[in-house]
């Protein structure tokens, strides 16, 4: 991989949700690194202390450019982002 592949490269997010996307996968368009979508939030049901109820969900996908990151790097950051979504206090104090 070149320093010339990776000139220019963005990361960027993409709400799918606002338009009703439940799920999918975006597609990066190169120079772009990676790619976070964001689904709608709608409820669903859970298993919570073995009873059944419904709580907001909200898939989130990340494609990203394997040359340029490891899947484990991909991952982590993917649930860090999804633990502050779920818990917005996470985001404010940097837990």
């Amino acid at each position: 991989l070149a320093i010339e592949d990776m000139a220019g490269g963005t990361f960027t997010i993409s709400n799918g949700g606002v338009y009703g996307s439940l799920m999918g996968t975006p597609i990066i368009n190169l120079p772009q690194s990676a790619i976070l979508g964001m689904h709608a939030t709608k409820l669903r049901p859970v298993v919570i202390n073995g009873e059944i109820m419904a709580r907001p969900m909200m898939y989130l996908a990340l494609t990203y450019d394997h040359r340029l990151v490891d899947g484990r790097e991909a991952v982590t950051f993917l649930k860090s982002i999804a633990d502050k979504i779920a818990d917005p206090a996470r985001l404010l104090l940097d837990l």
